[in-house]
C-alpha cells in the first residue's frame, strides 16, 4: 500500500522500491556466555578442566593470530591493521575497486575493540575456582574477514580472537538485490548502496521484497553457516575440534535498516520537493519535543551524565556540500530523509540495537522486525505527506462547528477559533507519527508540553471529550478495542490545512489590513514577491468592498 508522501508526488516519480539495507547479526556460542558453560565446553574439548587457566586462554588467542597470518601469507590475502575511526567497509570497497576479486575471502582487517574475555580464578588451595568475565571488557584484537559471496555480494564477519570467539556478521540488502537482479538480466546503475537508474523498477522491487519474506531468516542462517566455520572459526578450532566440543553459533539481529527509495524523473524537482518538505513539516510536527513518536508509553529517561547519552529529537545535518540529511533521533532508533545520487530520495528507519525493544531479536524474528520497521516508516511518511500539502472541502468548513454523534453520545462541534480546540489540534498533529497511537492522557500531556494550558485547566477527562468530537468528525479512530487512538489521513490533512491557513495566511493578511501601505519597494523582487504583492493588493480591495477595512 503506497504511503501518503509517495502518492502526493507520484507525478514526479518514475519508480520506487523498498529494500532492507544494512543488516548486522550477532553470532554467539551459548555455552561460552557463562562460566559454567565455558568450563563444560573446555572439558568436551580437552577431556578435563585441570589445565584451564588464564595462560591457556591467552594461548588460544595467540594461536588464532599465528594461524591466520600463516594462512594469509600462503594464500596471498592481505592482513591490514586499521586505526580507530577508520571505516573498514570503505577500505575494503577501495580494495575491491582496484583488484578483481573472486568469491571467497579477499581481505582481513585487524583492529582493537572491547570483547568478552574470561578470567580463570584460583582458590586458596590452587584449584580452579569461578570463571568470571573481566570488567570492564578489555580491548582485544578483532579480525574483520571481508568475503565476496556469489549470492549476497560483499559481507563482513568480525570475530574476536579470544574464547568464546564472539562474532558479528555484517551485510547489505542492496548487495543481495544487485546480485539477484544481475542474474535475472535486469539492467541497473548502482551507486554505493543505492540504485540510481533501473530498466525495470517493478522487477527490481519484487526482488527487493523477497528480503521481507519469512524464508529470509533461513537464507541468512545458511549464509552465516557457509562462511563462519570454514573461513573464520577454523583459525581457532579446526573442524575436528569444533565437532568434538559441539561448538555451534546462534544468531540474533543486532542492527537493521529499512528504506523506501523514490526515483524522481528530475533531480532539480527532487531537490525542490525535499527542501520544501523540510521547511513545511519541521515546525508543524514539532518533532523536537515529541517523546512518544515511536509509540512508547512512558517518557524516555535522558541522562546527560552518560559518556554517550541517548539522542532524542530532530536535527538537520549537512555532512557534504550538496547533501542535506533530515534526522529524527529516538533513543536507539533513527528516521532519516536524504537524497542519494542525482534523482533518488531515500527515507529509512534504523534500529541501532534491537535489545532495547521487546520485539524479539533472535534470527527467526527477522521478518517481524522488518514488518514493524515498515509500519513505522509508513506512519511517518503518511504524517509528513498529510502536512506537506493539504486541502479542505467546502462542506468540511460548514459541518465542523455543527454537533455530531459518536455511537449514541451526542458531542459538540469543532470551532478552531477557540484556543482550546486549536491547542488540541496542534497536539494531535504532534502525536500523529506515533506508531502505537496515543491515549487521552498522552493528548493532555502534549497540550501541557506545548505550553498551551496548565494541568489544572485541561485534564485527561477533557481530552477524552475532545477526542470524541474529533472521532465524530471522522478525524480520529479507535485502535481495535484498546483506549488508544490514531488519526485518519483525511482528518490529518484537514486539521493541518485549517491550522496552516489560519496561522500562515489569514492572520498575516488581516494584520496587513490594519497597517498603512508600505512606501518602499523591493530592489530585486522575486517571482514570489510579485505574487505576494498582487495577493495583498487584491485582498485589500476585497476588504474595502466588503466593508471590513477602512
Amino acid at each position: 500500500m503506497p504511503d501518503q508522501l509517495s502518492t502526493l508526488y507520484r507525478d514526479f516519480v518514475e519508480g520506487s522500491y523498498d529494500c532492507v539495507d544494512r543488516i548486522v547479526l550477532n553470532a554467539y556460542f551459548t555455552m561460552g556466555q557463562s562460566g559454567g558453560g565455558l568450563r563444560s565446553w573446555w572439558r568436551a574439548l580437552y577431556g578435563s578442566d585441570e589445565n584451564l587457566d588464564d595462560t591457556r586462554l591467552m594461548r588460544m588467542a595467540g594461536r588464532f593470530s599465528r594461524r591466520l597470518r600463516a594462512w594469509a601469507e600462503a594464500n596471498n590475502v592481505p592482513v591490514v591493521y586499521s586505526s580507530p575511526g577508520e571505516r573498514k567497509h570503505d577500505i575494503a570497497t577501495q580494495y575491491l575497486s582496484t583488484r578483481e576479486a573472486k568469491p571467497g575471502l579477499f581481505l582481513i582487517l585487524v583492529s582493537k575493540a572491547p570483547a568478552l574475555v574470561w578470567e580463570a580464578r584460583k582458590t586458596g588451595t590452587g584449584k580452579l575456582g569461578l570463571l568470571a568475565p573481566k570488567q570492564p571488557w578489555p580491548y582485544v584484537n578483532h579480525y574483520s574477514f571481508h568475503i565476496l559471496d556469489p549470492d549476497w555480494g560483499h559481507l563482513t564477519i568480525k570475530m574476536s580472537g579470544h574464547p568464546p570467539f564472539g562474532a558479528q556478521v555484517m551485510l547489505n540488502g542492496h548487495e543481495y538485490v544487485a546480485c539477484q537482479a544481475q542474474n535475472a538480466g535486469t539492467e541497473f546503475t548502482k551507486q554505493d548502496n543505492c540504485f540510481t537508474a533501473i530498466s525495470n523498477a517493478a522487477d527490481l522491487a519484487k526482488v527487493a521484497d523477497t528480503l521481507s519474506h519469512k524464508r529470509t531468516a533461513g537464507r541468512l542462517r545458511q549464509l552465516c553457516e557457509r562462511w563462519i566455520y570454514t573461513t573464520c572459526l577454523c583459525f581457532a578450532l579446526d573442524r575436528k575440534e569444533q565437532k568434538q566440543s559441539n561448538f555451534r553459533y546462534q544468531y540474533s539481529v543486532f542492527q537493521i535498516e529499512y528504506s523506501r527509495n523514490l526515483l524522481f524523473q528530475s533531480g532539480r524537482e527532487m531537490d525542490q520537493i525535499f527542501q520544501a518538505l523540510i521547511d513545511r513539516t519541521r515546525a508543524p510536527l514539532d518533532l523536537d519535543r515529541i517523546k512518544t513518536i515511536f509509540g512508547d508509553k512512558k517518557r524516555p529517561h535522558y541522562d546527560r551524565r552518560k559518556r554517550h547519552p541517548t539522542r532524542w529529537g530532530v536535527v538537520i545535518e549537512t555532512p557534504a556540500y550538496d547533501l542535506t540529511v533530515f534526522k529524527v533521533h529516538y533513543g536507539k532508533m533513527t528516521l532519516k530523509i536524504y537524497t542519494k545520487g542525482e534523482r533518488v530520495l531515500r527515507i529509512e528507519v534504523i534500529v541501532h540495537n534491537t535489545r532495547e525493544y521487546r520485539w524479539g531479536r533472535s534470527l527467526p524474528c527477522f521478518p517481524e522486525i522488518i514488518a514493524r520497521l515498515r509500519h513505522i516508516l509508513e506512519r511517518f511518511l503518511n504524517a509528513v505527506g498529510c502536512m506537506d500539502a493539504c486541502f479542505v472541502s467546502d462542506d468540511m468548513l460548514e459541518n465542523l462547528p455543527q454537533p455530531a454523534e459518536v455511537g449514541r453520545t451526542r458531542v459538540g462541534g469543532i470551532d478552531l477559533n477557540q484556543p482550546r480546540m486549536r491547542h488540541v489540534a496542534e497536539a494531535v498533529l504532534a502525536l500523529s507519527t506515533s506508531p502505537a497511537g496515543f491515549t487521552a492522557s498522552d493528548l493532555a500531556r502534549k497540550v501541557h508540553a506545548l505550553g498551551a494550558r496548565p494541568e489544572s485547566e485541561y485534564s485527561a477527562r477533557r481530552a477524552a471529550y475532545d477526542i470524541k468530537k474529533l472521532r465524530a468528525k471522522g478525524m480520529l479512530q479507535k485502535i481495535g478495542k484498546s483506549r488508544r487512538y490514531e488519526p485518519l489521513s483525511e482528518g490529518l490533512r484537514s486539521l493541518t490545512a485549517l491550522l496552516v491557513l489560519r496561522e500562515k495566511v489569514i492572520r498575516p493578511l488581516l494584520a496587513a489590513t490594519a497597517r498603512p501601505e508600505p512606501q518602499f519597494k523591493l530592489m530585486n523582487p522575486t517571482t514570489i514577491d510579485h505574487y505576494y504583492e498582487a495577493l495583498r493588493t487584491d485582498m485589500q480591495n476585497l476588504f474595502h468592498v466588503l466593508g471590513v477595512a477602512a
